[in-house]
């Protein structure tokens, strides 16, 4: 398949685009930063916040040396929940973005994946979330906000025009390349990077329990999905995508030291504005529609991403000129 994915150069589109080259598809990427880590596939360098196609949205995704594409993956987004409250005019941009990305789908008649996030469910305090269980008069942020009014763009785009999609809601992804801290503050490599350097961790919520998800498991589930939309076997989906378990802060905190051989230092703040305190996804919907069965356990991918680090032999890529558009995921 021809496949075009929007924040490209981001933790989720660099690993996403390596396994659909590596599964034998052609993949382009689009982003308004180079891609730091590998030049695999193809990266176009365009931004989307600030389209120059007017009434044409094809006109932002010409030139990419392909066909018109099988299926968009539009992963491109302003990220961290934090910044967004302080900003949230780049939530509003996220929401333009995809409207973009929408009616370029729409022009072409080309099927969309679009990467939502947990954020959408508030806060929950069921055992596990399901699907159905997302509250839209409940969201905690602004860029929570953005998300339920991109997932209610996709599913009136599918109503109005007959576009076939899937959503995948994702929840706290890391691992292989998260690592770039000065362009966005991930937790599990921000703890990493502390604790290993000595240095105190700040944990926003002693009793937060968050789904945290290694990326080769994310990845697994977005390409099955991603193929059985291409092929038809399943379409017009809201699915979870996470590990289905839980773990806190504190938790994850002490695995790190472990893994470093680190005791630590550890500063208890109250919740900062706009966070989930509490998360775990239900992923029966992911098991039943696309076989999907999470491998990584927290521990076991914490280990992994402790090594990763350590292996690198080149600094982590660092924060282009400032340039205001996407920030790939």
């Amino acid at each position: 398949m021809r496949i075009l994915v929007t924040g490209s150069s981001g933790q989720i589109g660099t690993n996403l685009a390596l396994r659909c080259v590596e599964r034998g598809h052609e993949v382009t990427g689009v982003d308004c930063r180079a891609n730091g880590w590998t030049n695999a596939f193809r990266c176009e360098l365009r931004d989307l916040e600030k389209p120059v196609g007017g009434m044409d949205p094809a006109a932002d995704f010409a030139g990419f040396g392909q066909e018109r594409p099988d299926i968009v993956v539009h992963l491109a987004a302003h990220a961290k929940v934090h910044e967004l409250v302080q900003d949230p005019r780049r939530a509003l941009a996220n929401v333009s973005m995809a409207h973009l990305v929408l009616e370029y789908c729409r022009r072409l008649s080309v099927p969309i994946v679009f990467a939502s996030s947990r954020e959408v469910y508030g806060d929950l305090h069921c055992s596990s979330a399901r699907e159905s269980d997302a509250d839209f008069s409940g969201a905690a942020s602004a860029y929570a906000a953005g998300k339920i009014a991109v997932e209610s763009m996709v599913y009136a785009y599918s109503r109005c025009y007959g576009l076939p999609y899937l959503v995948f809601r994702l929840s706290n992804v890391y691992g292989r390349f998260d690592n770039d801290l000065d362009r966005m503050e991930r937790v599990v490599p921000l703890f990493i990077r502390r604790i290993a350097d000595d240095q105190s961790i700040t944990v926003f919520g002693a009793g937060k329990v968050l789904d945290f998800t290694h990326v080769d498991d994310c990845i697994d589930g977005i390409v099955s999905g991603i193929e059985r939309l291409g092929d038809g076997r399943v379409r017009n989906q809201t699915i979870n995508l996470a590990s289905g378990e839980g773990h806190s802060l504190l938790q994850l905190a002490a695995w790190v030291g472990d893994c470093l051989g680190k005791q630590p230092r550890i500063v208890l703040a109250q919740p900062q504005a706009g966070e989930v305190i509490r998360y775990v996804a239900n992923l029966e919907k992911a098991r039943a529609l696309l076989d999907f069965a999470p491998k990584i356990a927290l521990r076991d991918g914490v280990s992994r991403a402790v090594a990763w680090g350590q292996a690198l032999a080149h600094p982590a890529p660092r924060r282009a000129p400032d340039r205001p558009g996407i920030i790939g995921r």
